[in-house]
Parts: structure tokens; C-alpha cells; sequence
């Protein structure tokens, strides 16, 4: 039970609704058990007619028709009270469901991608659902039927206890066999759980990763080979599953055995002390088998109960341990801080944990506001890495990155990343329309803004072709577009959130020349007063920039403007002279 103390602190935010429902369960369950005993007088008032004892002038019929109506208004009070109390206690079990998925969730995103490189998605997912969802089990049903049990228990053992102690006693024989089973059986229960749920991690990753790379699966044939290695890994799930079902399967035979045992012994015990005179009515031994009937389903969920606390147990330490991992990137300060856009690398470093691949080896240059910087270099010599480091997903290991003079894990981290439109790589669309996944850099923006950062972008005529137009709903990852399309879209995505820091890594990559020289037009119009670092392979992309570095291995080897930069004996030069033929041997061959 020590992982779901993390729980204590939702039970205290929702004390209030907790107490009224465990008040409304005691008295659900008073009412309920006076049926027991109002069973026990009927018994009474026909003995006492059969043995002409009866003192009063009212009839068989009306004492029976009175007993009758007051057993019928407990049930129905009984009922409703019953409603009032699922309605409270299971309602607050969504509550907290919703809460721990919160929280869960916020705390994903305050994780650094460092943790979303070692954790795999399908992971991540189980936990925040399944695991979720069987912890909700335990706030809701388990307590609900915890509380209702130990209620009914405790007002029986007081009702039967007054009414013969001896045959009491005898009743309640075999709940001390049922405490050992059950203790027993939970252990591993906890234990078979535990797998259960790992096994069906890997199974949300397998089948999130087949989804994500259908593509691949289908380009390269491996349809079957794919769908064998689920089979396999669904068939060890499964039996992982049968395993723990095994063993929960125990409790409700031995519950109902028990019970059937405890009946007999009532009839057994009750009939001799009945016959020899130690209880005066044979209603007694009526009222005690209604008592241990009564007693029949929540004993029987008390295996149930078992099994959900320790798979509640057993999901809750998977999430805790997410919970418990302390985020690498956190904000230092909840004051905001007023971005400009001076950049400044000082001697940086950077290794990637992961890899221990060494990206930056004392990198250094300054970038005034208002400027433009472009970044040129093989793949792989850390272009990308000085992108990630000004947006802060990564910490600098070794140097000083600046923004405006501040050291950048003192500046506000929200204020930071709102100062930034990044375009990435990989272009990422979400399964949204097109105006949405726009308006993902800005909110609030109005179509006709929508519209015009889509012109800006060049993808405008592409959007209005489609059916819904700025309407149309993408695929996962926005699949249904071009690699061209998405860059694009991305861009759009970006301008419209009217940035101090520009970002592009890239993200020209997949269009057409004629394409990007218009682009690059209208970016350098509207990054005018901007910071603005591009990130390419094409020298098209770059010459245009007030500054450009070359990068290779992590060091800047080359740096200056385009004229002084071609002049000079390099991998720039290289570059260019290299591109510039390509670009006239396909205006020959267009020609």
C-alpha cells in the first residue's frame, strides 16, 4: 500500500464528498439490516398465534401486513440511500481519475527529451490510461465496497451478538480461514499484476510503432514478419493475463464455500441450541442464515477488492515511478523576462547523454537583434544542436549561451519559448485542420492572418486546392501532405506567431528552388527587427544572411558573409561551386 499513499493528497482535497459518502453507506446499510430482524418477528407473531400467546385483539393478517410494510420501506429507503452512495464515492473516483491524468500529463511536459529518448511512446500512453484506469478501480469500487463491507459487517456482528453471542461465534469460524486465503493469495496477485502490466506496455509500444511506420512496413514486405512479432509478444500477454486470472479465479469459490459453511452451521448449531432452549425462537435461526447471506456478496468482494488494490498497487509504483523523475530543464524564476534577441555562444560545449556523441565543441559566435545567421555543415556536425540549445530542450554542459546578456537558465522559461518560432527538421503536423495546425503558433489569430502567413509561406494555393480547403483534416503527422506541403504549413505555423527569435532548421529541404527563393523573399522581409538563424544544406538558403558559420565535427571552421565566405578557399566554396553546377546542369537539362 506504500505507492498509493500518492493518493492521500486527492482524498484530502475530496474529503468532504468522501465523509458524506461513507455517512450515507452507514446508514444505507442500518436500514438494510433491519430486514433481518423484522424477519424474525414474523416468525414471532406466528408462533405466538400457532401458541395462542397473543395479548392483543389485532389479527394474524394486520401484524403480518404491518411487519411486511416496514420490511418494504427499509428496502426502498435502503435502495435509494444505496444510489446516493455510488452516486458520491464512484463519483469521486472520476475526479481523481481526471486529476492523476493531469498530473501525469503536465509532468510528461516538463520532462526534457532526454526522457522521451530512453522511454517509448506506447510506454508512456499504457501508463497514463491503463495504469490510470486501474488505480481508478481502487479510489472508486474498492473503497466504496471496502467501506460498505466493514460497515455491514461491523452492524451485523452488533445486531447478532445481542441476539445469541454462542451461535454468533460459531458463525464467524471460518472468517479467520478466509483472512489467511486472502492474504496468501494477494501476495501474488501483487506479484502477477506487476508482469500484467509491463507486458501490456510493450504491447501499446509494438502496436504505436507499427501504426507510426506503417509505411515502411508495407515499402518493405514485411507485413507478415511484423504481424508474427505481435503475435508472439500478444501470446505471452496472454498468458501473463490466463496466469493472473488463475489465481484470481480462487477467491469467489472459496468465498461461496465459506459461506455455504457458515450456513450450515447456523442451521446445525442454531436447530440444537434451539432444542435445548437457548434461543426462544426459531426466527432466530431465520434472521441469522438472512445475516450470513447478507454477508455473502461482501465477503465475496473481498478477493475483488484484493485483486484491484494490488493491481491499483502495482500501476500506481509504474506511474510514481515516472512521477518521481525530477525534470533536467525547469524554470528558474516565475517572473517574466523581456526577450530582445541578442544571442551569444561562449566557448559551448554539449554531449548527448544518450550517445555520448560530443555535438559542440566550444562553439562560439554573437548574433545582434535584428540580425540574420545562417548555419552551413555536413549532417551531423551540430547544426541542429545549436537550434535546441537557444529553444533551452537541452542544457549546455560546459560555456555560456547569453540571450540578451542573461545566462539562459535564468531567464524565464515560458517567456523564452513564447520569444521563438521554430520550424523543425521534421516537420510535425498534428491531426487537426490545416487553419488549426496554423494557428498552433498563434491561438488567437484571425483567419484572414491565417491566410496571409500561408501566402507568406507559399502554400496557400496548395490549401485552397484541397476539398475543405483551410478546413481539411490531416493525418497522423499531417501524412496525407507532401514533405513540401508540411514544411511549408510549419512555416506559415511559425510567421503567424510574429516571433523575436526566427529559427528554421532546414526547413526548405523539400521544396523547389523557385519555391524557396520566394520564401526566403518574404522571410526576409518579415524578419526584419527579428533574430533569425537558418539552418541548410543549400548555400541558396544561406547567402542572403548577415553572418554565416560552417560547421564540422562540432567546431565552427569557416565564418563571414557570402562574398568573403566564396573567396576563400573552403568547404563553403566547395559547397557553392558544387550547387551552382547542379543548378546549371538542370537548367540545361530543363532547356
Amino acid at each position: 500500500m506504500k505507492e498509493l499513499q500518492h493518493l492521500n493528497k486527492y482524498f484530502l482535497k475530496y474529503k468532504g464528498q468522501l465523509i458524506i459518502g461513507i455517512l450515507i453507506t452507514i446508514v444505507a446499510r442500518i436500514f438494510l439490516l433491519f430486514t433481518p430482524r423484522l424477519v424474525k418477528n414474523i416468525f414471532v407473531v406466528v408462533e405466538n398465534y400457532k401458541n395462542n400467546l397473543v395479548t392483543s385483539n389485532r389479527t394474524i393478517q394486520s401484524e403480518l401486513g404491518e411487519i411486511i410494510l416496514y420490511i418494504i420501506g427499509a428496502a426502498i429507503i435502503a435502495g435509494i440511500l444505496t444510489f446516493f452512495m455510488r452516486q458520491t464515492l464512484i463519483n469521486i473516483s472520476r475526479y481523481i481519475e481526471f486529476d492523476l491524468k493531469n498530473e501525469v500529463y503536465q509532468h510528461y511536459q516538463k520532462l526534457s527529451l532526454k526522457f522521451y529518448k530512453n522511454n517509448r511512446t506506447g510506454d508512456l500512453m499504457n501508463r497514463i490510461s491503463e495504469d490510470v484506469g486501474r488505480v481508478r478501480m481502487y479510489v472508486g469500487p474498492a473503497i466504496m465496497y471496502s467501506i460498505n463491507t466493514v460497515t455491514l459487517f461491523v452492524i451485523a456482528l452488533i445486531y447478532m451478538f445481542n441476539e445469541a453471542p454462542s451461535l454468533t461465534l460459531y458463525t464467524i469460524v471460518p472468517l479467520p480461514i478466509l483472512s489467511v486465503i486472502i492474504y496468501k493469495l494477494s501476495k501474488e496477485i501483487h506479484k502477477r499484476s506487476t508482469i500484467v502490466q509491463q507486458y501490456l506496455s510493450h504491447l501499446s509500444s509494438s502496436t504505436q510503432e507499427s501504426f507510426s511506420g506503417i509505411s515502411i512496413i508495407k515499402a518493405y514486405g514485411i507485413e507478415a514478419q511484423t504481424s508474427a512479432d505481435f503475435n508472439e509478444l500478444s501470446q505471452t500477454s496472454k498468458e501473463k493475463q490466463l496466469s493472473l486470472v488463475r489465481v484470481s479465479s480462487l477467491f469467489f469459490p472459496m468465498m461461496i464455500l465459506l459461506i455455504g459453511i457458515s450456513n450450515l452451521i447456523v442451521i446445525y448449531v442454531g436447530g440444537l441450541q434451539y432444542i435445548n432452549g437457548e434461543i426462544e425462537s426459531l426466527g432466530t435461526i431465520a434472521e441469522f442464515i438472512i445475516y450470513v447471506n447478507m454477508l455473502t456478496w461482501p465477503v465475496a468482494t473481498v478477493g475483488w477488492v484484493t485483486s484491484i488494490v494490488q493491481q491499483a498497487e502495482a500501476s500506481q509504483k509504474r506511474i510514481n515511478e515516472f512521477l518521481k523523475i525530477t525534470p533536467d530543464i525547469t524554470n528558474p524564476t516565475i517572473e517574466p523576462s523581456d526577450i530582445t534577441g541578442n544571442i551569444e555562444f561562449k566557448n559551448v560545449h554539449f554531449t548527448y547523454s544518450d550517445t555520448n556523441i560530443e555535438a559542440l565543441k566550444g562553439v562560439s559566435f554573437t548574433l545582434e537583434h535584428g540580425k540574420s545567421l545562417a548555419i552551413i555543415g555536413k549532417t551531423g556536425s551540430g547544426k541542429s544542436t545549436i537550434l535546441d540549445l537557444i529553444g533551452r530542450l537541452y542544457d549546455i554542459e560546459k560555456g555560456q549561451l547569453l540571450i540578451d546578456n542573461t545566462p539562459i537558465d535564468k531567464l524565464n522559461l515560458t517567456s523564452l519559448r513564447d520569444s521563438i518560432g521554430y520550424v523543425p527538421q521534421d516537420a510535425f503536423l498534428f491531426s487537426d485542420t490545416i487553419n488549426n495546425n496554423i494557428k498552433f503558433g498563434k491561438e488567437d489569430a484571425t483567419d484572414e492572418e491565417v491566410i496571409q502567413a500561408a501566402k507568406y509561406a507559399q502554400v496557400h494555393k496548395n490549401i485552397i486546392g484541397f476539398n475543405k480547403g483551410y478546413e481539411t483534416i490531416l493525418g497522423e503527422r499531417g501524412i496525407t501532405l507532401s514533405g513540401g506541403q508540411k514544411q511549408r504549413i510549419s512555416i506559415a505555423r511559425a510567421i503567424i506567431k510574429d516571433p523575436k527569435i526566427l529559427l528554421l532548421d532546414d526547413s526548405l529541404s523539400a521544396v523547389d528552388t523557385e519555391t524557396e527563393e520566394k520564401i526566403l523573399n518574404h522571410l526576409n522581409n518579415l524578419s526584419k527587427g527579428k533574430t533569425t538563424i537558418i539552418v541548410s544544406h543549400r548555400v541558396s538558403s544561406a547567402k542572403n544572411a548577415d553572418k554565416i558559420i560552417v560547421l564540422d565535427e562540432g567546431k565552427i571552421v569557416q565564418s563571414g558573409s557570402h562574398e568573403a565566405l566564396i573567396n576563400v578557399d573552403g568547404y563553403y566554396k566547395h559547397l557553392y561551386l558544387k550547387q551552382l553546377s547542379e543548378t546549371s546542369n538542370t537548367d540545361n537539362l530543363n532547356s
